[in-house]
C-alpha cells in the first residue's frame, strides 16, 4: 500500500518544521552563550567571514592563501570550543542541530531516501510499526531471567528454561549485530507468555536505532492487510506491498492466531519466499510446533522456515501471569 500524495506532503512538511525546530534550538543556544561571554559573537562573527573569504578564494584558485584560511579557521574554532568549554558548554555546542545526522533531516543522502524517512513512510503506511513506546519498555537492557526457572528441564535438549532463554537472548544479539553482515531470520515457538514477541521487540529496537527499517505486525494484520483487494493476483499482491517485502526486518507475531484457510496460506508462503529472494530478515513467532504449522500452512511453508530460519523454542511459565501476581 503506497502512501497518497497527501501522506507524502505531510510527512515532508515534518521535516520542514523539524529543520525550523532545530535552528531555533541553534539560536537559543548562540543568544544564550553570546550574553555569558560577548567575545563568542566576535569569534564567529569572524569564522563567518573567513568561511566566506575561503570560498572565493577556492573559486579563484589561489590554493596557497585558501591553505593559510584554513589554518586560521581551524584557530578561530579551537579558541570558540575552549571558550565554550569554559562555560560549562561542550565544545560543539554551536554545531547545527540535527534529528537524523545521516540526511541533516532532509530525509535524503546522496539523492536516494533516508532510513530516516522509508521509516516514517513505513510508519504512516502501517501504524502498528510505529514501535517506539513499546520498545522503550521492551529492549535488550531490560530484558529479565528472574522469571526462567534453573530446574526445569527440556528432555529433548536437556536445558533448563534458564538456559535456554540466555541462548535465546544470545542469539538475538548476535542477529541484531551481524544484521548487515549475515543475512538470517529467526523462528520462536513455545508457549504464551514465556518471553517470543519481548526478544522480537529486543531486535526491534536494535534495528531502528541503527537505522534499519522496520514493520510489526501480528498474524492477523499481515494477512488482513495482504488481503485488500488482491487476493491471488500475486504480482500486484507484491508491486501494492513493496515495503513488506522491501523493509530490512518483518516481523509476524502470533502466527496461527488468526483464521487461517488457503488464502493465508497462499500469502504467508508468497510472503517469507519473497522475503529470501530479497535476502531480507523475517522473525516469527507462534505458539504452534513445527509440525502444527506444516498442518496449518502446509509442508512448503514449513520447509521454508526449516531450511533458512534459526527456530528457537522458549518454554516455561507465563511470564505475564507473573508479573500481574508480582
Amino acid at each position: 500500500m503506497p502512501l497518497s500524495n497527501s501522506q507524502y506532503d505531510e510527512i515532508l512538511r515534518e521535516y520542514d518544521a523539524r529543520q525550523l525546530e532545530n535552528k531555533r534550538l541553534l539560536d537559543t543556544r548562540k543568544k544564550k552563550a553570546y550574553e555569558e561571554a560577548p567575545s563568542l559573537k566576535e569569534i564567529d562573527r569572524s569564522i563567518a567571514e573567513y568561511s566566506v573569504a575561503s570560498a572565493r578564494r577556492l573559486l579563484d584558485g589561489e590554493d596557497g592563501a585558501l591553505k593559510d584560511l584554513k589554518a586560521e579557521l581551524s584557530s578561530l574554532r579551537k579558541k570558540r570550543g575552549q571558550l565554550l568549554e569554559e562555560l560549562g558548554y561542550p565544545a560543539d555546542y554551536f554545531e547545527p542541530v540535527y534529528t537524523c545526522p545521516d540526511c541533516r533531516d532532509t530525509g535524503y543522502q546522496n539523492g536516494a531516501r533516508c532510513h530516516c524517512l522509508t521509516q516514517r513512510m513505513i510508519d504512516t503506511v502501517y501504524t502498528r510499526s510505529n514501535l517506539k513506546e513499546i520498545l522503550a519498555s521492551e529492549n535488550f537492557d531490560t530484558f529479565s531471567f528472574e522469571y526462567y526457572s534453573d530446574t526445569t528441564l527440556n528432555p529433548a535438549t536437556g536445558m533448563t528454561s534458564l538456559e535456554t532463554a540466555k541462548a535465546a537472548y544470545r542469539l538475538c544479539k548476535n542477529f541484531a549485530a551481524d544484521f548487515d553482515r549475515i543475512f538470517s531470520n529467526l523462528c520462536f515457538y513455545g508457549d504464551t507468555g514465556t518471553g517470543k514477541t519481548f526478544l522480537s521487540n529486543c531486535v526491534a529496537k536494535e534495528l531502528l536505532d541503527t537505522g534499519h527499517s522496520v514493520i510489526y505486525f501480528t498474524a492477523f494484520q499481515l494477512f488482513e492487510m495482504l488481503g485488500k483487494g488482491i487476493f491471488d493476483k500475486e504480482r500486484q499482491a507484491i508491486a501494492s506491498h513493496r515495503n513488506i517485502f522491501d523493509c530490512d526486518l518483518l516481523i509476524i507475531d502470533d502466527l496461527g492466531t488468526e483464521l487461517a484457510n488457503s488464502f493465508t496460506t497462499s500469502q504467508l508462503f508468497l510472503c517469507l519466499n519473497e522475503r529470501m529472494l530479497r535476502k531480507k530478515s523475517t522473525i516469527i513467532s507462534t505458539n504452534l510446533n513445527m509440525s502444527q504449522i506444516a498442518d496449518i500452512y502446509s509442508e512448503r511453508v514449513l520447509s521454508r522456515i526449516s531450511s533458512s530460519y534459526t527456530i528457537i523454542k522458549l518454554f516455561g511459565d507465563d511470564i505475564r501471569m507473573k508479573k500481574r501476581m508480582h
